[in-house]
């Protein structure tokens, strides 16, 4: 704890108070956020309640509960880590929470954030008809929380995990074992489409690396907490996107659908194939650069997207 803190332990003592001071130190501290907050009230809040084991939708009514001095001095200690080490709170907390399911997080992976969770929270629809949907696969799955939020949106598919890194697969294995009430998803670890069975998809959904290496250079330090390999996909970011367009032919049922995000690459994208009708998906909760191709459209274009990876 830092010189403020005797002052803040005896000065402040609700929830409430908590909460609105952790915020300001935030601001103060000039710390970035986007790891599943979007900003540092929201942010404070997490971390609070998660010290005192509470929900995240917790009623207003307790906000004026005084604290105990155990609890006030474990908030002032996380804060004032997040401070100091520039970690995103959900490395802290080990938490992190996608399409309103609870996911375990550490520095093996990205911390879930994908706008595709509105996505699966809808089943897709109207992309596909949801009780025909029999096999989703979900590549560069890092903590597993897209495939994961699969299984529990079509309890009757078989959902397929791949990543090719294998502590990313081992944080993926502790929410499979998290969620075991689910049974229907697998994990895979491969090169994309490498080590998969022979199998069509009706869904292939990705959140691959799509970061350009100068701009991964250029993030500020919460990002860089969390691993390189999650974001940097060579000087355009395209790398894997450009191979995932290239492959899914093989692996798309007929009336399968690709949906993946390329965020900051949109536009490098859109550029790179100025004849491909790439959809690019709203969502109201907010987040862009997420695409969807049906497979007939994966079929029409496959000769530039191979041609590309020359």
């Amino acid at each position: 704890m830092n010189s403020q803190s005797p002052d803040v332990l005896s000065s402040l003592t609700t929830l409430r108070d908590y909460i609105r001071w952790g915020a300001s130190r935030f601001v103060e501290a000039k710390l970035v956020f986007g790891h599943g907050t979007a900003s540092a009230l929201d942010e404070a809040a997490a971390l609070v309640l998660h010290v005192l084991r509470l929900p995240y939708n917790l009623s207003e009514f307790y906000l004026q509960s005084a604290l105990t001095l155990e609890e006030r001095q474990a908030i002032v200690a996380i804060i004032e880590r997040r401070i100091s080490e520039r970690k995103p709170a959900a490395y802290l907390t080990h938490e992190s929470i996608f399409a309103g399911l609870s996911f375990y997080v550490d520095e093996r992976v990205l911390v879930p954030r994908s706008p595709i969770a509105e996505l699966i929270e809808q089943r897709f629809a109207p992309w596909v008809e949801e009780e025909q949907v029999e096999r989703i696969l979900d590549l560069c799955t890092g903590s597993g929380c897209i495939a994961i939020a699969c299984g529990y949106a079509f309890p009757g598919a078989e959902v397929d995990a791949v990543d090719v890194s294998s502590d990313a697969l081992a944080v993926a294995e502790i929410n499979v074992d998290k969620h075991a009430s689910i049974d229907n998803v697998l994990l895979y670890q491969s090169d994309l489409f490498d080590q998969l069975p022979d199998e069509r998809y009706d869904i292939i959904v990705s959140n691959p690396p799509y970061v350009a290496i100068e701009e991964w250079q250029q993030l500020p330090a919460e990002f860089h907490a969390e691993p390189e390999i999650g974001f940097v996909a060579g000087d355009s970011g395209l790398d894997l996107v450009i191979r995932i367009l290239a492959e899914a032919k093989d692996y798309l049922t007929p009336q399968g659908i690709l949906v993946v995000e390329v965020g900051s690459s949109a536009e490098t994208l859109q550029e790179t194939f100025p004849n491909v009708p790439f959809y690019w998906l709203d969502f109201e909760r907010g987040g862009d650069g997420v695409f969807l191709l049906t497979a007939e459209q994966v079929n029409e274009y496959h000769e530039q997207f191979t041609s590309a990876l020359d």
